[in-house]
């Protein structure tokens, strides 16, 4: 016995998307006006979700009650587990004292705040992202910067934004590999027109961060700083997106910028040092500079992270660890049990515990030799553990409430309704091809879910108008890059690191106008290549 779906259960397509909105919409009335805690926020938009999908939706209740678990055991593994063993990571590093030397080592490469947000949230999350994503980079990325001393709103703000440049070719191009897969185009054909519309976002987020932090007087004093990051991670970004494929972007040019900005350092110093306003002055160090070699392993638990994710992201590595460790099962009750609209497709509902090759144990892994290497012994590194899993337990509701939202919202068909009133502008689809890849990653907090979800209305609806379908594809990706920054779940996992738990509405306030414009840059720039620009397709 299956469960048809429904997309439009009024049989008037304005009532259902006002009642699809209506779970939607309130996520950003509790966050935005009432200011609710992010788990508050999560756990009522989820039970608002529940009784839209049994009475408007007629959804069996059985199937959305199985439907919000089954989110809620996702959000628990992998995503919470990723957070959970970045932040461990962090804590690690801060607890042994390496920190500190971090925090010198980086005052003296440049104590300005502009730049060091440049090196870390910019380049060095763009970096994580390429090799591990899923949350890691804004997590570990935001925490160092509170270490460093960054007000934690700004810390956390500028790390979500910054995280937007990479988000397409994240975790080793998996976005990229899905949306093929979902339209069968060529996954060269996905990179190269991906790797053609989102450097000039990337050309232009370095001075963007910095307006937002300093102001555009302040950004102009460190022009030739964001300059050379821009320019060099998005040329680095287009090249091996139009010339290698999807999976080492964020990984080439990530280092390409911190290089670059690296050894533009050792030639030229801003002026003047910029600090927020509440921050002294820097005053001259009487401090011993530290050796190289005790810089060098003060960095050891980031340099191991890097080893461990690039090795876990290899194919024959994860098919191996998956060989030894995969559980894999269907929801009892769930699995094939809802059919899709057309009548001609059952939603497969699988549960993947794949401990061993999961980014996050990779992350633990490397924190465990982190402690080891560090000095610290292992009842200090359980100890870490146990605390930082205290530190975090209101993120981990959060993040298990609002994947259970999603999975609620995409089973019962509600996601798909907001799909069909996209898909039904006709000539002017191209410009809200991006607007449906933003919602998808606004609800999922993924770029590879939204891809999964929308790709495939995408390439339909284009072939319909007589547009390129390798643009609208194209353009959910792109456009769910500039979701994440305001997706609770990436929200919950920045406040965390960035010790601003419970403030999630803060957070959402800082970054919701950056990302609805960048959302208006990427849907113009979609219009003017499915009708104007037509030589830029490749």
């Amino acid at each position: 016995m299956h469960w048809k779906q429904l997309v439009d259960p009024f049989d008037n397509i304005t009532l259902s998307a006002l009642a699809a909105l209506l779970p939607i919409l309130f996520v950003f009335w509790a966050l935005l006006v009432k200011k609710m805690k992010g788990y508050q926020a999560s756990l009522l938009a989820t039970a608002l979700a529940i009784p839209i999908a049994v009475f408007i939706y007629q959804m069996p209740a059985k199937l959305a009650l199985l439907s919000t678990a089954h989110g809620i055991l996702y959000g628990i593994f992998p995503i919470c587990w990723i957070m959970i063993t970045a932040v461990f990571l962090f804590n690690v590093t801060v607890k042994s004292g390496r920190f500190e030397i971090i925090k010198q080592f980086m005052a003296s490469i440049t104590p300005d705040r502009r730049l060091q947000a440049l090196l870390i949230a910019f380049s060095f999350g763009s970096f994580l992202e390429g090799t591990a994503g899923f949350g890691s980079p804004v997590a570990i990325t935001a925490a160092m910067l509170v270490g460093l001393g960054f007000d934690p709103l700004y810390a956390a703000g500028l790390c979500l934004i910054a995280n937007t440049a990479p988000v397409a070719f994240g975790s080793i191009g998996i976005p990229v590999t899905v949306a093929s897969q979902v339209t069968g185009i060529p996954e060269m054909a996905i990179s190269q027109m991906v790797g053609r519309t989102l450097p000039f976002l990337s050309m232009l987020l370095p001075f963007y961060l910095v307006v937002l932090m300093a102001g555009c007087r302040k950004a102009m004093e460190v022009l030739p700083a964001i300059l050379v990051s821009g320019l060099s991670f998005a040329f680095f970004q287009w090249f091996t997106s139009n010339f290698l494929g999807p999976t080492l972007p964020d990984i080439i040019a990530g280092v390409c910028s911190i290089v670059s900005l690296l050894v533009l350092l050792r030639y030229w110093k801003p002026k003047t040092i910029w600090r927020f306003p509440h921050e002294p002055a820097v005053a001259a160090s009487n401090e011993t500079p530290h050796s190289t070699k005790t810089i060098i392993k003060a960095w050891v638990p980031f340099m191991v992270l890097t080893v461990f994710v690039i090795v876990w992201g290899l194919k024959p590595v994860k098919s191996f660890l998956d060989s030894i460790s995969l559980l894999s099962f269907p929801i009892p009750g769930l699995h094939n049990a809802i059919m899709l609209p057309e009548g001609d497709k059952l939603l497969p509902q699988v549960f993947k515990f794949n401990f061993l090759s999961a980014a996050g144990t990779a992350i633990l892994f490397a924190a465990m030799v982190g402690v080891w290497l560090l000095g610290l012994s292992v009842k200090d590194g359980w100890k870490i553990f146990i605390q930082t899993l205290a530190q975090l337990k209101i993120p981990i509701i959060t993040i298990a409430a609002v994947l259970g939202f999603a999975y609620i919202l995409n089973n019962s068909g509600i996601t798909g309704t907001l799909s069909k009133v996209l898909s039904n502008t006709g000539v002017l689809f191209p410009f809200f091809a991006p607007v449906l890849g933003w919602l998808g990653v606004f609800v999922t907090g993924s770029d590879t879910s939204s891809n999964a979800l929308f790709c495939h209305t995408q390439k339909t609806t284009a072939v319909s108008i007589g547009v390129d379908p390798v643009i609208t594809v194209s353009a959910n990706i792109s456009g769910g890059v500039v979701g994440k920054m305001i997706s609770p779940s990436s929200i919950a996992v920045a406040a965390a690191a960035g010790s601003m738990i419970g403030k999630e509405s803060n957070l959402l306030r800082f970054t919701i106008k950056h990302s609805f414009i960048m959302l208006l840059f990427i849907s113009m720039m979609t219009l003017a290549q499915a009708y104007w620009l037509k030589w830029i397709v490749p």
